[in-house]
């Protein structure tokens, strides 16, 4: 018969430094999905809003900046990044980066009308042949219906080790004790935030990455993709 159903989603949560962006980059190229990377959201809300001169905890106006949101993301020819993010017009792939811009993602992403401001345009990638969703509720609130959940995971020091090496070959000036304490921060703040914390879905995979090199972690996760999507 007719169903009208939409295109599957692979969702790949985690906390900050986790290697969601790798393990997602990853899955496209194999599966020829759409992307969205949500956090890449979050960062361009919270950078948009610093330069709009708002503060941050000015619900109503970040939400509106988040809703107005002129934001494209383009395939990148070469570089860190898989995606040239241009904002307004312009490139802040690196600007969006940086470790300010996580903690302002951090703390923009726990205003209830930002999310939900956001909530659309997260569910607009929702695209045939199918979405890799990565972010830390992409399972749990935001595609509670996703085919397969993933919830990529290690611990806080090996996330800020990686965080340095990804800042430091970009030649930005990082102290590692720095990010590690920016890390656990977040962590916390995005775990016990009132609206959608971060935690796994009930019917995730939970894959903890510490002691694993990438094509390891690539390895695993394909095991339990490629079981459900052919």
């Amino acid at each position: 018969g007719t169903s009208m159903t939409e295109p599957v989603v692979i969702a790949i949560d985690g906390p900050s430094g986790a290697g969601k962006g790798a393990v997602t980059q990853h899955l496209a190229q194999r599966t020829g999905f759409q992307v969205l990377d949500s956090g890449a959201l979050y960062r361009l809300t919270g950078f948009a809003a610093r330069l709009d001169g708002l503060e941050l905890s000015d619900a109503p106006s970040v939400a509106a900046v988040a809703r107005g949101l002129n934001v494209r993301f383009v395939p990148a020819q070469s570089g860190h990044e898989p995606f040239e993010v241009m904002l307004r017009g312009v490139d802040v792939t690196d600007s969006i980066r940086t470790d300010q811009a996580g903690v302002d993602a951090s703390t923009v992403a726990a205003l209830p009308m930002v999310r939900a401001a956001l909530g659309d345009r997260q569910q607009a990638f929702r695209q045939a042949p199918g979405l890799i969703a990565d972010g830390r509720d992409m399972g749990t609130v935001v595609f509670k219906d996703a085919l397969v959940k993933i919830f990529l995971t290690a611990s806080a020091e090996i996330r800020a080790e990686r965080r340095y090496n990804q800042l430091k070959n970009k030649d930005m000036d990082v102290s590692l004790a720095a990010l590690l304490e920016s890390i656990q921060a977040r962590d916390a703040r995005d775990s016990n935030r009132a609206v959608a914390p971060l935690k796994p879905a009930e019917d995730a995979v939970v894959i903890d990455s510490s002691g694993m090199p990438l094509e390891a972690v690539h390895e695993a996760i394909w095991a339990v993709v490629s079981k459900v999507v052919t």
